[in-house]
Parts: structure tokens; C-alpha cells; sequence
């Protein structure tokens, strides 16, 4: 069967880039774009809309964040937006708070950033901050005001 597929990829007629393309992945592309009004946001979310491949544009003016759901590629997004728009884009760079280890270290933390939001840094220093055992976790908060039993303890 080996030898009949080569004859028959010798003396295929149709378009050989189209076998070579891999197909679009379905993915979430997160922008972040500064928006200080209603036009600004209408600009950035029309920019995206007629991509080919775009299922849905949500976009959050207060955290200035373009989300673009669909089969497109994040570079060619990045950069219709940035050029239709004239406006300086970024990828989102923040993670939500909880999902950081040291949300309060230098580097992670940013005054700009949405509330909830911290700077997503993979630094190997972040490595070497101490973290709180369990038990030390347990003795801490043994003692906290929200532990309605620390009086007994005390």
C-alpha cells in the first residue's frame, strides 16, 4: 500500500499548502488594551469582530482586557488589534491573586494592575522565600481573630 500512496501524492492535482496547514486550535487569547471611554471600547471590540475564526469578543473597559475566544492565532490577534486600533497592546500579564505563591514580593506585585490581579512572573528567586509549613499555619491562625475558639486557648 506504501508505493500506491507515493504514485498518488506524485500526481495529485490538488493544492499541496493545503495538506501542509495545520488546522487553527480553539483557544482563549487575552489582550490587554487601554480604554478610557465607550468609543474606545467599540474600536477595540470592532477590530476583532470580523477575524476569520472568531466565535466570541468580550470586552471589560475598567480592567482594560480584550478577550478573544475562537480558532485564531494569538500573534495575528495582537496584532490587527494594534494596528486597526493604533492603541500599544500587550498579552494579559496578570494572574488572579490566589494562584501566586508571593503575591506581595518585588516584581509580582503591581499598583496598576485590576483588583485581584497580580503580575504573572516566573522568577527562580521566588524559589527561595520562605514558605509556612503546615504547622506553622496551624499555630498561626490558632490565634487569629477569626478563630472563635482562641479565647480558650488564651
Amino acid at each position: 500500500m506504501g508505493v500506491l500512496d507515493h504514485f498518488s501524492n506524485l500526481f495529485d492535482c490538488s493544492n499541496a499548502r493545503s495538506r501542509l496547514k495545520r488546522p487553527r486550535q480553539f483557544q482563549t487569547v487575552e489582550i490587554k488594551v487601554k480604554m478610557d471611554c465607550e468609543g474606545c471600547e467599540r474600536k477595540v471590540k470592532r477590530s476583532v469582530e470580523g477575524m476569520r475564526g472568531v466565535t466570541q469578543v468580550v470586552v471589560e473597559r475598567k480592567a482594560h482586557k480584550l478577550t478573544v475566544v475562537g480558532y485564531v492565532d494569538p500573534g495575528k490577534v495582537l496584532a490587527r488589534v494594534a494596528h486597526r486600533t493604533g492603541k500599544r497592546v500587550e498579552f494579559w500579564p496578570y494572574v488572579a491573586y490566589d494562584v501566586v505563591a508571593h503575591p506581595y514580593a518585588a516584581g509580582v506585585y503591581d499598583r496598576k494592575a485590576p483588583s485581584g490581579y497580580v503580575r504573572n512572573v516566573e522568577d527562580p528567586q521566588m524559589g527561595n522565600l520562605a514558605r509556612a509549613s503546615s504547622t506553622e499555619v496551624r499555630y498561626t491562625t490558632a490565634f487569629s481573630d477569626e478563630n472563635p475558639a482562641s479565647c480558650t486557648v488564651m
